[in-house]
């Protein structure tokens, strides 16, 4: 199944291979006459752009998706999408499974280290829960949304966005078949904007999350235990996951109201719960989604700095979301706290961190921050842009996450290359570009060397 010129790959050159190779094949196709509006050719990079963005679950576009784009483009965009978000190693496996093939050890093991698992055991399983949560969530989502949406537009039309929609929420996607205003229209919709972050938060929390839910429910229903006991029964990974989450989701909201609530061009004018709503939906969609209510570039700068970190964190692992991840900056964080603290352990929820975690969490913050200033850097060199709407930018590609201050679309086709490489590689992963040269297993073992003392800080 994953071959290529009769040598075995590793998982991370799959993952790279897989999405470049989709990445080509989605571009091709939307190069065609039968993908576009006008029935004619589309222009290679912004072809290249459009399956680069679905693939990499972005949203960034330079053509507008729904009036550029067909029928048939719009399945393609679609199809590209829903792969992106789920991964390539979990799209195969579906495939397989759908076609009745059998499922190897070999890919057993390719689940198993895309997943970040301990056993080989109920892979398969695991999979076909993967892809039915999916799909009922994102059939929940487009239901929902049906009822805004199918009055609207009448019911194929309507139809139509809302099964395009609830994906591409799902998926982080930040892509609609509205229009160039993503859901500023809908600002005020209170339907469309919970259905929304909804499908976002659920994307972004990751599919280890999901099952972790899955396992202490099951587990309920059977014990019946006090709601403290069911939260210490939870994976450390999803305590994390939840804690942060929370988190970030919270602060980004009381931060964009304490600097926004008299912004006549962001919320000055909303009502109370306008206010509130709009927000919401802003501090959600920073977790990679897109998707927005408001103009970014209407926003103050002080805000644009909140929204460059979170776009920069981003959802959590094992998930639709890009971003160096909500797990890696807290391990970052209280390895640092343990430092203040004179620990020589990073301990959370009376459980040690081992230190190889801190130190690929280190790996993973460090090459995404460089990644993004050398993205941020050519697009300067090259552009004739405001600096802030440069690093917005940037940092929307690194971080897989689709708003921008109105500069995607007007872009040279340098930059829009540019934008292109740093979408890829945001979506692979820094860790997977990395090792993708490298086909070795990591050291445990061999001599120690002797320590000596160098100064820090």
């Amino acid at each position: 199944m994953f071959r290529f010129r009769k040598k075995i790959l590793t998982t991370t050159q799959i993952i790279a291979y897989g999405f470049f190779i989709t990445i080509i094949i989605g571009a091709l196709l939307l190069m065609l006459p039968i993908s576009s509006k006008s029935g004619e050719w589309t222009n290679w990079v912004d072809a290249l752009f459009t399956a680069t963005t679905s693939v990499c679950v972005t949203g960034l576009t330079t053509v507008s998706t729904l009036d550029h784009w067909n029928f048939f483009g719009h399945l393609v965009i679609l199809v590209l999408i829903q792969f992106g978000g789920l991964g390539i190693v979990t799209f195969a496996t579906a495939m397989l499974l759908i076609l009745g093939k059998r499922i190897t050890l070999r890919e057993r093991m390719l689940i198993q280290d895309a997943y970040n698992l301990d056993t080989l055991r109920g892979l398969v399983k695991l999979t076909k829960k993967i892809m039915k949560g999916t799909f009922i969530v994102e059939g929940i989502g487009a239901i929902l949304y049906c009822f805004a949406f199918v009055p609207q537009f009448k019911f194929v039309n309507g139809f139509q966005k809302s099964v395009f929609l609830s994906v591409s929420a799902f998926s982080n996607a930040g892509m609609d078949l509205l229009g160039n205003n993503s859901l500023e229209f809908y600002r005020g919709n209170l339907l469309i904007n919970v259905v929304t972050m909804t499908l976002i938060i659920l994307g972004g929390l990751g599919f280890p999350v999901w099952w972790d839910c899955i396992r202490i429910a099951r587990y309920q229903r059977k014990q019946r235990k006090p709601i403290g006991e069911l939260i210490r029964k939870f994976e450390l990974h999803s305590k994390i996951v939840f804690t942060v989450t929370a988190f970030l989701i919270l602060g980004g909201f009381v931060l964009i109201l304490l600097i926004e609530w008299n912004n006549p061009d962001t919320l000055g004018k909303l009502s109370w719960w306008e206010k509130g709503l709009a927000a919401m939906f802003q501090s959600v969609t920073l977790r990679t989604a897109g998707f927005f209510t408001i103009p970014q570039n209407a926003f103050h700068d002080a805000s644009s700095f909140v929204f460059l970190i979170l776009m920069f964190i981003g959802g959590s692992p094992s998930g639709t979301a890009g971003g160096v991840k909500t797990v890696t900056v807290a391990m970052l964080c209280l390895a640092a706290w343990s430092v203040v603290k004179g620990r020589k352990d990073t301990e959370v929820f009376h459980r040690k961190i081992k230190s190889w975690y801190i130190k690929k969490g280190l790996a993973v913050v460090l090459i995404s921050f460089t990644a993004m200033m050398v993205t941020a850097m050519l697009l300067l060199i090259i552009e004739e842009k405001p600096f802030l709407d440069i690093l917005y930018e940037a940092a929307s590609a690194i971080g897989t996450v689709g708003l921008t201050r109105n500069i995607t679309g007007t872009l040279s086709t340098a930059g829009k290359l540019i934008v292109i490489c740093a979408m890829y590689l945001g979506r692979i992963g820094p860790i997977t570009m990395a090792l993708f040269f490298n086909t070795k297993k990591v050291k445990t073992g061999g001599r120690t060397l002797p320590e000596e003392r160098i100064i820090v800080g």
